[in-house]
Protein backbone atom coordinates (compact mmCIF):
# COMPACT_ATOMS: atom_id res chain seq x y z
CA UNK A 1 0.00 0.00 0.00
CA UNK A 2 1.56 3.80 -0.81
CA UNK A 3 1.94 6.33 1.19
CA UNK A 4 0.64 9.86 1.18
CA UNK A 5 3.50 12.95 1.10
CA UNK A 6 2.54 13.06 4.82
CA UNK A 7 3.24 9.58 5.55
CA UNK A 8 6.57 9.33 3.91
CA UNK A 9 7.32 12.39 5.64
CA UNK A 10 6.25 10.92 9.04
CA UNK A 11 8.43 7.63 8.16
CA UNK A 12 11.18 9.12 7.75
CA UNK A 13 11.39 11.12 10.72
CA UNK A 14 10.30 7.66 12.52
CA UNK A 15 12.97 5.66 11.48
CA UNK A 16 10.70 3.74 9.44
CA UNK A 17 10.05 1.84 6.12
CA UNK A 18 6.24 2.43 5.89
CA UNK A 19 3.42 3.94 8.18
CA UNK A 20 -0.58 4.21 7.39
CA UNK A 21 -3.02 6.07 8.86
CA UNK A 22 -3.54 5.76 12.27
CA UNK A 23 0.03 4.12 13.44
CA UNK A 24 1.28 5.61 16.84
CA UNK A 25 4.69 6.65 15.81
CA UNK A 26 7.68 8.43 17.57
CA UNK A 27 9.29 10.72 15.25
CA UNK A 28 12.32 13.37 15.57
CA UNK A 29 12.03 16.81 15.05
CA UNK A 30 13.74 19.81 13.24
CA UNK A 31 12.31 22.35 14.50
CA UNK A 32 10.14 23.53 17.94
CA UNK A 33 7.66 26.51 18.24
CA UNK A 34 6.94 28.31 20.82
CA UNK A 35 5.22 32.15 20.65
CA UNK A 36 4.44 34.61 23.79
CA UNK A 37 0.76 32.93 24.91
CA UNK A 38 2.12 29.27 24.88
CA UNK A 39 6.03 29.69 25.41
CA UNK A 40 5.57 30.81 29.34
CA UNK A 41 3.53 27.74 29.68
CA UNK A 42 5.97 25.46 28.01
CA UNK A 43 8.64 26.65 30.40
CA UNK A 44 6.57 25.91 33.52
CA UNK A 45 6.23 22.26 32.51
CA UNK A 46 10.02 22.16 30.78
CA UNK A 47 11.14 23.08 34.72
CA UNK A 48 8.56 21.28 36.64
CA UNK A 49 9.09 17.91 34.63
CA UNK A 50 13.02 18.89 35.73
CA UNK A 51 14.47 19.40 32.33
CA UNK A 52 18.17 20.75 32.35
CA UNK A 53 19.00 21.11 28.71
CA UNK A 54 17.10 21.59 25.34
CA UNK A 55 17.55 18.96 22.73
CA UNK A 56 19.25 21.66 20.22
CA UNK A 57 19.39 25.64 20.64
CA UNK A 58 19.20 25.92 16.97
CA UNK A 59 16.11 23.96 16.06
CA UNK A 60 14.24 25.85 18.78
CA UNK A 61 12.22 28.82 17.64
CA UNK A 62 10.70 31.42 20.46
CA UNK A 63 8.48 34.22 18.49
CA UNK A 64 7.36 37.12 20.72
CA UNK A 65 4.18 38.49 18.53
CA UNK A 66 0.62 37.73 19.65
CA UNK A 67 0.48 40.68 22.22
CA UNK A 68 3.61 42.75 21.15
CA UNK A 69 4.02 45.24 21.81
CA UNK A 70 3.02 44.38 25.25
CA UNK A 71 -0.61 45.55 25.95
CA UNK A 72 -0.30 45.45 29.66
CA UNK A 73 1.25 44.11 32.93
CA UNK A 74 0.41 40.27 32.39
CA UNK A 75 1.57 40.49 28.62
CA UNK A 76 5.00 41.67 29.66
CA UNK A 77 5.44 39.39 32.21
CA UNK A 78 4.29 36.66 29.88
CA UNK A 79 7.27 37.87 27.72
CA UNK A 80 9.90 38.45 30.29
CA UNK A 81 9.32 34.64 31.16
CA UNK A 82 9.87 33.60 27.59
CA UNK A 83 13.02 35.98 27.36
CA UNK A 84 14.60 34.12 30.17
CA UNK A 85 14.45 30.76 29.49
CA UNK A 86 15.54 31.62 25.57
CA UNK A 87 18.42 33.72 27.43
CA UNK A 88 19.03 30.64 30.27
CA UNK A 89 19.42 28.31 26.80
CA UNK A 90 21.00 30.85 24.11
CA UNK A 91 17.96 30.00 21.75
CA UNK A 92 19.44 31.39 18.43
CA UNK A 93 16.05 31.47 16.55
CA UNK A 94 14.57 33.83 19.41
CA UNK A 95 12.45 37.64 18.18
CA UNK A 96 11.39 40.08 20.15
CA UNK A 97 9.87 43.70 19.32
CA UNK A 98 12.10 45.72 16.80
CA UNK A 99 13.47 42.46 15.23
CA UNK A 100 10.05 40.32 14.97
CA UNK A 101 7.28 39.22 12.67
CA UNK A 102 4.08 36.88 12.51
CA UNK A 103 5.56 33.65 13.84
CA UNK A 104 4.31 31.72 10.93
CA UNK A 105 5.15 34.49 8.48
CA UNK A 106 8.59 34.87 9.50
CA UNK A 107 9.90 31.43 10.22
CA UNK A 108 9.43 30.85 5.93
CA UNK A 109 11.06 34.38 5.59
CA UNK A 110 14.15 33.73 8.05
CA UNK A 111 14.51 29.84 6.61
CA UNK A 112 13.93 28.33 9.82
CA UNK A 113 11.99 26.12 8.26
CA UNK A 114 12.14 24.39 4.28
CA UNK A 115 10.80 21.14 2.59
CA UNK A 116 10.68 17.74 4.31
CA UNK A 117 11.08 19.06 7.86
CA UNK A 118 8.75 17.71 10.43
CA UNK A 119 7.67 20.77 12.78
CA UNK A 120 5.61 21.29 15.93
CA UNK A 121 4.33 24.78 16.79
CA UNK A 122 2.01 25.50 20.32
CA UNK A 123 0.24 27.53 17.76
CA UNK A 124 -2.42 25.93 15.81
CA UNK A 125 -1.60 27.81 12.77
CA UNK A 126 1.74 26.17 12.68
CA UNK A 127 0.45 23.96 9.62
CA UNK A 128 1.32 26.44 7.60
CA UNK A 129 4.76 25.53 6.71
CA UNK A 130 3.16 22.62 4.78
CA UNK A 131 3.01 25.25 1.99
CA UNK A 132 6.72 24.29 1.63
CA UNK A 133 6.57 20.37 1.30
CA UNK A 134 6.91 20.28 5.08
CA UNK A 135 5.16 18.59 7.69
CA UNK A 136 3.89 21.13 10.25
CA UNK A 137 1.13 21.32 12.49
CA UNK A 138 -0.01 22.43 16.19
CA UNK A 139 0.32 20.97 19.25
CA UNK A 140 -0.17 22.01 23.18
CA UNK A 141 2.47 23.43 25.44
CA UNK A 142 3.09 20.56 27.15
CA UNK A 143 3.94 18.81 23.87
CA UNK A 144 6.69 22.02 23.16
CA UNK A 145 8.50 21.49 26.52
CA UNK A 146 8.68 17.65 26.21
CA UNK A 147 10.24 18.15 22.16
CA UNK A 148 12.06 21.16 23.30
CA UNK A 149 13.69 18.79 25.81
CA UNK A 150 13.80 15.51 23.79
CA UNK A 151 13.48 16.57 20.20
CA UNK A 152 11.31 13.83 19.95
CA UNK A 153 7.03 13.61 19.44
CA UNK A 154 4.44 11.17 19.39
CA UNK A 155 1.75 11.06 16.65
CA UNK A 156 -0.98 9.66 15.08
CA UNK A 157 -0.29 8.81 11.41
CA UNK A 158 -3.50 10.49 9.55
CA UNK A 159 -5.30 9.77 7.09
CA UNK A 160 -5.69 11.82 4.15
CA UNK A 161 -8.31 14.10 1.73
CA UNK A 162 -6.64 14.93 -1.84
CA UNK A 163 -7.47 18.43 -2.71
CA UNK A 164 -7.57 18.67 -6.78
CA UNK A 165 -6.95 22.13 -8.11
CA UNK A 166 -7.58 23.21 -11.66
CA UNK A 167 -7.62 25.95 -14.17
CA UNK A 168 -6.91 29.60 -13.54
CA UNK A 169 -7.33 32.54 -11.04
CA UNK A 170 -10.00 34.76 -12.29
CA UNK A 171 -9.17 38.82 -11.52
CA UNK A 172 -9.35 39.90 -7.60
CA UNK A 173 -9.67 36.07 -6.36
CA UNK A 174 -6.65 34.66 -4.62
CA UNK A 175 -5.38 31.96 -2.23
CA UNK A 176 -7.68 32.82 0.81
CA UNK A 177 -10.62 32.71 -1.72
CA UNK A 178 -9.21 28.94 -2.49
CA UNK A 179 -9.05 27.69 1.43
CA UNK A 180 -12.67 29.62 2.20
CA UNK A 181 -14.34 27.88 -0.53
CA UNK A 182 -12.75 24.41 0.22
CA UNK A 183 -13.74 24.97 4.23
CA UNK A 184 -17.63 25.52 2.94
CA UNK A 185 -17.48 22.75 1.28
CA UNK A 186 -16.14 20.15 3.96
CA UNK A 187 -16.88 22.08 7.02
CA UNK A 188 -15.15 22.69 10.00
CA UNK A 189 -14.31 19.17 11.32
CA UNK A 190 -14.42 18.25 7.67
CA UNK A 191 -10.72 16.71 8.01
CA UNK A 192 -10.62 15.89 11.45
CA UNK A 193 -7.02 14.36 12.25
CA UNK A 194 -6.85 14.21 8.60
CA UNK A 195 -4.17 15.73 6.01
CA UNK A 196 -5.09 17.88 3.76
CA UNK A 197 -3.23 17.31 0.33
CA UNK A 198 -3.21 19.82 -2.24
CA UNK A 199 -2.19 18.40 -6.01
CA UNK A 200 -2.96 19.07 -9.85
CA UNK A 201 -2.42 21.44 -12.52
CA UNK A 202 -3.96 24.22 -10.36
CA UNK A 203 -1.19 24.34 -8.03
CA UNK A 204 1.44 26.27 -10.24
CA UNK A 205 -0.99 28.75 -10.50
CA UNK A 206 -0.35 29.83 -6.76
CA UNK A 207 2.41 31.57 -5.88
CA UNK A 208 3.89 31.20 -2.38
CA UNK A 209 1.66 33.51 -0.76
CA UNK A 210 -1.34 31.92 -1.55
CA UNK A 211 0.00 28.62 -0.50
CA UNK A 212 0.98 29.99 3.05
CA UNK A 213 -2.59 31.12 3.31
CA UNK A 214 -4.40 27.91 2.47
CA UNK A 215 -2.00 25.54 4.72
CA UNK A 216 -2.24 28.41 7.17
CA UNK A 217 -6.19 27.69 7.82
CA UNK A 218 -5.89 23.69 7.04
CA UNK A 219 -6.81 23.65 10.92
CA UNK A 220 -9.87 25.40 10.29
CA UNK A 221 -11.20 22.75 8.64
CA UNK A 222 -9.70 20.37 11.20
CA UNK A 223 -7.04 18.67 9.55
CA UNK A 224 -3.83 18.23 11.52
CA UNK A 225 -2.04 19.30 8.05
CA UNK A 226 -1.82 20.85 5.29
CA UNK A 227 0.65 20.19 2.89
CA UNK A 228 2.23 21.08 -1.08
CA UNK A 229 4.30 19.48 -3.45
CA UNK A 230 7.56 20.63 -4.08
CA UNK A 231 7.83 22.61 -7.40
CA UNK A 232 10.26 25.05 -9.04
CA UNK A 233 8.18 27.73 -6.77
CA UNK A 234 8.89 26.22 -3.79
CA UNK A 235 12.71 25.64 -4.67
CA UNK A 236 13.28 29.40 -5.64
CA UNK A 237 11.65 30.54 -2.65
CA UNK A 238 13.49 28.95 -0.20
CA UNK A 239 17.18 29.38 -2.20
CA UNK A 240 19.33 31.66 -0.11
CA UNK A 241 16.98 31.60 2.82
CA UNK A 242 16.75 27.71 4.26
CA UNK A 243 20.54 26.44 4.34
CA UNK A 244 19.73 22.29 5.96
CA UNK A 245 19.39 19.73 3.53
CA UNK A 246 16.34 19.85 1.20
CA UNK A 247 14.20 16.76 1.57
CA UNK A 248 11.51 16.41 -0.92
CA UNK A 249 9.17 13.55 -0.63
CA UNK A 250 6.37 12.95 -3.12
CA UNK A 251 2.87 10.46 -2.54
CA UNK A 252 3.03 7.21 -3.75
CA UNK A 253 0.66 6.43 -6.93
CA UNK A 254 -1.18 4.07 -5.25
CA UNK A 255 -1.53 6.48 -1.91
CA UNK A 256 -4.95 5.77 -0.25
CA UNK A 257 -6.81 9.15 0.20
CA UNK A 258 -10.06 8.81 2.17
CA UNK A 259 -11.72 11.30 -0.12
CA UNK A 260 -11.01 13.62 -3.49
CA UNK A 261 -12.14 16.72 -3.51
CA UNK A 262 -12.15 19.40 -7.02
CA UNK A 263 -12.04 22.89 -6.85
CA UNK A 264 -11.79 24.47 -9.99
CA UNK A 265 -10.22 27.60 -9.74
CA UNK A 266 -11.64 29.18 -13.51
CA UNK A 267 -15.17 29.32 -11.47
CA UNK A 268 -14.29 30.21 -8.52
CA UNK A 269 -15.28 34.04 -6.67
CA UNK A 270 -14.22 36.17 -4.46
CA UNK A 271 -15.45 34.13 -1.19
CA UNK A 272 -15.69 35.39 2.68
CA UNK A 273 -16.86 33.01 6.09
CA UNK A 274 -19.75 35.02 7.74
CA UNK A 275 -20.10 35.01 11.42
CA UNK A 276 -19.55 32.73 13.70
CA UNK A 277 -17.66 29.85 11.60
CA UNK A 278 -14.94 29.86 8.73
CA UNK A 279 -17.37 27.14 7.21
CA UNK A 280 -20.46 29.79 7.08
CA UNK A 281 -19.29 31.13 3.53
CA UNK A 282 -20.66 33.07 0.79
CA UNK A 283 -19.55 34.37 -2.42
CA UNK A 284 -18.91 38.37 -2.09
CA UNK A 285 -21.73 39.07 -4.37
CA UNK A 286 -24.36 37.54 -2.22
CA UNK A 287 -23.48 39.92 0.69
CA UNK A 288 -22.39 42.96 -0.86
CA UNK A 289 -23.73 45.66 0.88
CA UNK A 290 -23.19 44.28 4.13
CA UNK A 291 -22.35 47.47 6.29
CA UNK A 292 -19.29 47.38 8.85
CA UNK A 293 -17.36 49.28 11.36
CA UNK A 294 -14.16 47.92 10.91
CA UNK A 295 -11.23 46.50 8.48
CA UNK A 296 -8.13 44.29 9.27
CA UNK A 297 -5.38 43.59 6.76
CA UNK A 298 -2.96 41.39 8.01
CA UNK A 299 -2.08 38.36 10.12
CA UNK A 300 -0.17 35.01 10.06
CA UNK A 301 -2.63 34.29 6.92
CA UNK A 302 -2.21 37.04 4.99
CA UNK A 303 -0.15 39.83 5.93
CA UNK A 304 3.03 39.24 3.58
CA UNK A 305 4.32 41.66 1.37
CA UNK A 306 1.71 40.22 -1.67
CA UNK A 307 -1.25 41.05 0.14
CA UNK A 308 -0.17 44.18 1.34
CA UNK A 309 0.57 45.30 -2.72
CA UNK A 310 -2.87 44.09 -3.23
CA UNK A 311 -4.54 46.05 -0.83
CA UNK A 312 -2.52 49.34 -1.63
CA UNK A 313 -3.45 48.76 -5.50
CA UNK A 314 -7.09 49.16 -4.27
CA UNK A 315 -6.67 51.75 -1.40
CA UNK A 316 -3.97 54.36 -3.81
CA UNK A 317 -6.10 57.09 -4.42
CA UNK A 318 -8.79 56.45 -2.70
CA UNK A 319 -9.89 56.66 0.70
CA UNK A 320 -11.30 54.72 3.88
CA UNK A 321 -15.08 55.21 4.60
CA UNK A 322 -15.46 57.30 7.17
CA UNK A 323 -17.79 55.00 9.24
CA UNK A 324 -14.75 52.96 9.41
CA UNK A 325 -11.50 51.88 10.69
CA UNK A 326 -9.35 50.35 8.96
CA UNK A 327 -5.82 48.81 10.29
CA UNK A 328 -2.80 47.43 8.30
CA UNK A 329 -0.36 45.15 9.70
CA UNK A 330 2.20 44.13 7.86
CA UNK A 331 3.32 40.56 9.33
CA UNK A 332 7.14 40.93 9.75
CA UNK A 333 9.45 43.98 10.07
CA UNK A 334 10.91 42.92 6.70
CA UNK A 335 7.46 43.11 4.96
CA UNK A 336 6.78 46.59 7.23
CA UNK A 337 10.47 48.06 5.59
CA UNK A 338 9.63 47.02 1.91
CA UNK A 339 5.81 48.87 2.08
CA UNK A 340 7.97 51.64 3.35
CA UNK A 341 10.62 51.33 0.28
CA UNK A 342 7.55 50.81 -2.06
CA UNK A 343 5.78 53.69 -0.89
CA UNK A 344 2.77 51.18 0.31
CA UNK A 345 3.35 52.65 3.78
CA UNK A 346 2.36 55.92 2.24
CA UNK A 347 -0.79 54.67 0.25
CA UNK A 348 -1.86 53.16 3.56
CA UNK A 349 -1.82 56.70 5.29
CA UNK A 350 -2.66 58.54 3.04
CA UNK A 351 -6.16 56.48 2.92
CA UNK A 352 -6.76 56.98 6.17
CA UNK A 353 -5.61 53.57 7.84
CA UNK A 354 -3.70 53.07 10.99
CA UNK A 355 -0.53 51.05 9.92
CA UNK A 356 1.11 49.21 12.72
CA UNK A 357 3.84 47.10 13.32
CA UNK A 358 3.90 43.30 13.16
CA UNK A 359 1.96 42.03 15.79
CA UNK A 360 -0.75 39.56 15.55
CA UNK A 361 -2.94 41.48 17.57
CA UNK A 362 -6.63 42.45 16.80
CA UNK A 363 -6.68 38.80 15.18
CA UNK A 364 -7.26 37.29 18.79
CA UNK A 365 -9.02 40.01 20.32
CA UNK A 366 -5.39 40.89 21.82
CA UNK A 367 -5.20 44.97 21.34
CA UNK A 368 -4.44 47.29 18.18
CA UNK A 369 -8.21 46.54 17.01
CA UNK A 370 -10.75 45.17 19.23
CA UNK A 371 -14.70 45.47 18.83
CA UNK A 372 -17.00 46.86 21.00
CA UNK A 373 -20.58 44.93 20.93
CA UNK A 374 -22.44 45.30 17.78
CA UNK A 375 -19.79 46.33 15.89
CA UNK A 376 -18.82 44.16 12.30
CA UNK A 377 -15.23 43.77 11.07
CA UNK A 378 -14.01 42.35 7.64
CA UNK A 379 -10.77 40.87 8.18
CA UNK A 380 -7.93 39.06 6.17
CA UNK A 381 -7.37 36.72 9.44
CA UNK A 382 -8.43 33.19 9.97
CA UNK A 383 -11.32 32.47 12.44
CA UNK A 384 -14.56 34.16 13.40
CA UNK A 385 -15.48 32.38 16.28
CA UNK A 386 -18.09 34.61 18.70
CA UNK A 387 -15.81 37.29 20.25
CA UNK A 388 -12.62 36.39 18.04
CA UNK A 389 -12.07 40.15 17.99
CA UNK A 390 -13.36 41.49 21.04
CA UNK A 391 -17.02 41.25 22.60
CA UNK A 392 -19.48 38.24 22.34
CA UNK A 393 -21.85 39.97 20.37
CA UNK A 394 -19.38 41.70 18.04
CA UNK A 395 -19.30 39.94 14.52
CA UNK A 396 -15.96 39.18 12.21
CA UNK A 397 -16.18 38.46 8.38
CA UNK A 398 -12.85 36.97 7.19
CA UNK A 399 -11.99 37.90 2.97
CA UNK A 400 -8.64 38.17 0.58
CA UNK A 401 -6.96 41.27 1.27
CA UNK A 402 -8.55 42.53 -2.13
CA UNK A 403 -12.18 42.52 -0.73
CA UNK A 404 -11.04 43.98 3.03
CA UNK A 405 -9.30 46.77 1.13
CA UNK A 406 -12.34 47.29 -1.08
CA UNK A 407 -15.04 46.76 1.83
CA UNK A 408 -12.74 49.85 3.29
CA UNK A 409 -13.29 51.83 0.83
CA UNK A 410 -17.14 51.58 0.60
CA UNK A 411 -17.98 50.96 3.92
CA UNK A 412 -19.58 47.52 3.34
CA UNK A 413 -18.67 44.46 1.98
CA UNK A 414 -17.97 44.77 -1.18
CA UNK A 415 -15.92 43.24 -4.25
CA UNK A 416 -12.88 45.53 -6.20
CA UNK A 417 -15.11 45.16 -9.01
CA UNK A 418 -17.53 47.15 -7.73
CA UNK A 419 -14.98 49.70 -7.70
CA UNK A 420 -13.59 49.77 -10.95
CA UNK A 421 -17.74 50.28 -11.70
CA UNK A 422 -17.58 53.56 -10.39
Amino acid sequence: MGMTMTQKILAAHAGLTEVKAGDLIEAKLDIVLGNDVTTPVAVDVFDKAGFQRVFDKDKIAIVLDHYTPCKDIKSAELCATARNFAKRFDITHFYDVGNVGIEHALLPEKGIVGPGDMIIGADSHTCTYGALGAFSTGVGSTDMAAGMATGENWFKVPSAIKVTLVGKFRPHVSGKDVILHLIGLIGVDGALYKSLEFVGEGVAELTMDDRFTIANMAIEAGAKNGIFPVDDKTLDYVKGRFTREIKIYEADADAVYEQEVVIDLNTLKPTVSLPHLPSNTKTVDEVSGLAIDQVVIGSCTNGRISDMRIAAEILKGRKVAKNVRCIVIPATQEVYMQCVKEGLAEIFIEAGCALSTPTCGPCLGGHMGCMAAGERAVATTNRNFVGRMGHVKSEVILASPAVAAASAVKGAVACPCELEEV
